[in-house]
């Protein structure tokens, strides 16, 4: 029980907290912050920059929506950042629902809508872009949220984040959002150097629990079998050694069509790891892939195995909602655009996302809504390479391109 001391602390800090930006923003929203977030904003009221380490789920793109709050009640702009379209285009939405069209913009490779606006969205490549071009949009500009900032680590793209942070006028605050990284005091240090003074706010509980499983052949496991997930499954760690030594030699050949290669138990058809996850109740489901071609293709063999994840009435008000959407274009256009097949299996269930919403005959933003949930935009996903693994949630499949190289399965 915290002593009259204590309790006089913090009724004084929220009497602060109320009469500052921070309680202005925080106004507006029906939860309370949590402790890291209201640090992390309060520094950013205090002028400097800060990096926000926190689990995926915890709420760290509130800092990200402070700073855009911090940069209205300025008069200037803020620029929000994201390292794939999918999530730009996700934020651009988020962002238009809560402050109108014509507040926000967005640019990315496929989009340019309202780029003078006061709170822009963008790939960090367009911003990288527009800093050695000297684009006037950068005129005002107050602020910079660099979502998924531990791209940085990328050894493909990581450079572009680091070009922008160091070429950003020094008037600019950065916002650097990133996942739980075990150097945050070391990268903090760094972008304190380069962009002057910088809180570092690191939070370590994951508010949304991550419930691993591997399918292996027709089963399911769960990948942990302790609460703390650190003991790995021993039936898995059994099958793993037992498809070690099944694995031909250097120089033998495989013998006869097996989709196991020989290594244990056979690699499930994607109609397969569908139908579990179905019958296991952990639908809706991204099935990550490694191109739009492979999606597509995905979406096609789901198809012709005859799945099947929707009822006869959500059926007919996926129908509905997708005529209503599409009622406007040319039959011809539809016919080239192969909208028959494309809602052939939205009506199923089934649709290959290759942005913020499953590809689409009626352009981005069209999203089929049923009594079990929406098509839900893909969110800094992390694609892992050998057994399939599977995320407890309800509703739909989609077939996803990763938005970054696979790492590897440990």
């Amino acid at each position: 029980m915290p002593s009259p001391a204590e309790r006089y602390a913090a009724a004084k800090l929220r009497g602060v907290i109320e009469r500052s930006e921070v309680g202005a923003f925080a106004a507006g929203y029906v939860f309370g912050l949590d402790d890291f977030q209201i640090r992390a904003c309060q520094a950013l009221e205090s002028g400097r920059g800060v990096l926000v380490a926190a689990p995926t789920g915890s709420g760290k793109t509130v800092v990200g929506e402070f700073a855009i709050h911090l940069a209205l009640a300025q008069g200037r702009k803020c620029f929000y950042t994201t390292p794939i379209k999918a999530l730009s285009n996700q934020k651009y939405n988020d962002l238009v629902a809560r402050h109108g069209a014509s507040q926000v913009g967005l640019l990315t490779g496929d989009n340019s809508i309202n780029g003078e606006a006061p709170i822009v969205v963008m790939t960090t490549e367009v911003l990288r872009n527009m800093l050695y071009a000297g684009s006037s949009t950068l005129h005002d500009l107050g602020h910079v949220v660099m979502d998924e900032v531990h791209y940085l680590a990328d050894r493909f793209r990581g450079a572009v984040w680091e070009e922008v942070i160091i070429h950003l006028p020094q008037s600019v605050t950065v916002v650097a959002l990133s996942a739980t990284v075990s150097n945050a005091e070391e990268f903090g240090a760094w972008l304190a150097t380069v962009r002057g003074e910088t809180a570092i706010v690191v939070e370590e509980h994951r508010p949304v629990p991550l419930w691993q499983h591997v399918m292996a052949g027709p089963r399911m496991h769960d990948l942990f079998v302790d609460d703390d997930q650190q003991i790995v499954n021993p039936e898995l760690v059994r099958m793993a050694r037992e498809a070690e030594r099944q694995a031909p030699r250097h120089g033998e050949k495989r013998r006869g069509p097996d989709r196991s290669h020989g290594r244990g138990p056979k690699t499930p058809w994607r109609s397969e790891v569908a139908e579990r996850l179905q019958r296991e109740g952990l639908l809706p489901a991204i099935y990550f892939l490694f191109s739009r071609a492979g999606c597509d293709e995905a979406v096609r063999q789901c198809l012709h195995a005859g799945l099947r994840l929707t009822t006869s009435d959500e059926r007919r008000a996926i129908r509905a909602i997708a005529l209503e959407a599409t009622r406007e274009l040319p039959d011809d256009d539809l016919a080239a655009l192969g909208f028959d097949d494309w809602l052939e299996a939205l009506e199923r269930g089934l649709a290959a996302h290759h942005g913020s919403t499953p590809s689409s005959p009626a352009g981005p933003g069209v999203a089929a809504s049923t009594s079990r949930g929406t098509p839900s935009s893909c969110g800094s996903p992390a694609s892992t390479r050998g057994p399939w693994r599977a995320w407890r949630r309800r509703g739909r499949i989609r077939c996803d391109p990763p938005s970054s190289p696979p790492t590897t399965w440990p």
